[in-house]
């Protein structure tokens, strides 16, 4: 075999390298440490019901992944006191969630299509370590958002949430798009565009539950918080979830039907 065609082989292995990088490398988390390092302690009798059953669970938050529209129909997570921290993390790339088994979007569908990267369980409420950080930059766990509506109001809920966390010491939060048929799609493989984005949160006073739910368009608001207020009946009617299948049906009528602002400090 003369010089050339070994100079030919080696280029083409190089090219063959560099694809399948670009295509499958995902900076894949420790599994070793992942698997020591779990907290994931959404409380059963909480989490919602999953339409597609592709539920996963990653350390520190779950998810039920919808491939139609490629990104999560809910995540769930806690939001614990000590674990709020402004500790300096170095942002990773956003990588495919290598638990979805149908593959979860490629991070480029966003590339130029005038849409943030919006992370639905907040990379800012995940820095008390790396692997809790790191796990928020899965695109199982963004979906696409307006950048006024990302880095506005829907930034500001974010901020009231750890406000709450620190005032009650522990928080159960539920959020995501609402994913309806006949959505605007970005990228390749047509990952869904969401009208609308909402979020419950839930704390634990005694024996009791307080819940509170909101609901907002995908574009950019003026309005204060409580004007996007709703009951958890509204959202189970928008989405199609039953977001607390597993509390009594006595419970959930009461919780669900009423928008209760008592004893959540604005």
């Amino acid at each position: 075999m003369n010089k050339k065609s070994v100079y030919r082989i080696l280029m083409a292995l190089c090219l063959i390298g560099f694809w399948l990088f670009e295509n499958f490398y995902t900076s894949a988390i420790d599994l070793e440490s992942a698997s020591k390092e779990t907290s994931s302690n959404f409380p059963m009798e909480l989490l919602p019901n999953s339409t597609t059953g592709a539920v996963i669970q990653h350390s520190y938050y779950s998810l039920s992944y919808h491939e139609k529209h490629e990104q999560a129909e809910w995540v769930a997570y806690v939001l614990e006191r000590d674990q709020l921290t402004y500790d300096d993390r170095q942002r990773p790339d956003f990588m495919e969630d290598p638990k979805v088994a149908s593959f979860s979007a490629d991070e480029r569908n966003y590339r130029r299509s005038g849409y943030d990267r919006g992370h639905l369980c907040p990379a800012g409420d995940r820095r008390f370590s790396d692997l809790a950080y790191y796990e928020t930059f899965y695109t199982s766990n963004i979906s696409p958002q307006d950048n006024a509506f990302n880095a506005g109001i829907w930034n500001t809920l974010e901020q009231k949430v750890r406000y709450w966390c620190k005032i009650y010491g522990v928080v159960y939060v539920i959020t995501g798009g609402v994913l309806e048929d006949d959505l605007l799609t970005i990228g390749d493989e047509e990952v869904s565009v969401p009208h609308y984005f909402y979020k419950i949160i839930v704390r634990k006073e005694g024996d009791t539950l307080q819940m509170i739910g909101f609901l907002f368009e995908n574009k950019e608001s003026g309005t204060s918080l409580k004007m996007h207020l709703v009951t958890i009946d509204e959202l189970e009617r928008k989405t199609g979830i039953n977001f607390f299948e597993k509390l009594p049906d006595r419970q959930q009528q009461q919780l669900e039907s009423k928008i209760i602002i008592e004893g959540w400090k604005f």
